[in-house]
């Protein structure tokens, strides 16, 4: 191994010690292995939010008898964002439309772990997006 190989190998070891630190065990594996990413054909339930931050965050649920039987997410945010988006689509499954309006910024947050201080609004922004997918499911029933 040369030099700049362990240089990188350094670093990267660095980077994700230091990554841990911040996003705490759930949150830094969740970050290294994303559940539940993608953008869905033909959910009955969608929305797309932006947060003040600029993050776009969009949520995906697919019910089946008036439960949630699948459930993604997709966001061109940071690492902080993409875990609440992965996390908040996780909260969702197997649910009924009056459990998912108990999903808040704060369940997100208490199921990831931790989120830097400066990140504390992605949960915020995945709660309130997973609400506006709840609506549109619910809107469309109606």
């Amino acid at each position: 191994m040369d030099d700049l190989d362990k240089f990188v190998d350094n670093l990267q070891t660095e980077i994700f010690e230091e990554a841990k630190q911040e996003l705490g065990e759930k949150g830094f594996d969740r970050w290294r292995n994303p559940k539940f990413n993608g953008k869905m054909e033909n959910p009955d339930g969608h929305a797309s939010v932006t947060g003040d931050c600029g993050d776009t965050m969009e949520i995906y649920l697919k019910f089946e008898n008036s439960r949630v039987c699948k459930a993604s997410y997709f966001t061109n945010g940071c690492a902080s964002s993409a875990i609440s988006g992965s996390f908040a689509a996780q909260l969702t499954l197997g649910k009924d439309p009056d459990e998912i309006t108990d999903i808040t910024a704060q369940t997100v947050l208490d199921t990831i772990g931790r989120l830097p201080d400066n990140d504390l609004h992605c949960a915020t922004l995945a709660a309130k997006t997973v609400q506006e997918a709840l609506n549109n499911y619910m809107m469309g029933k109606g």
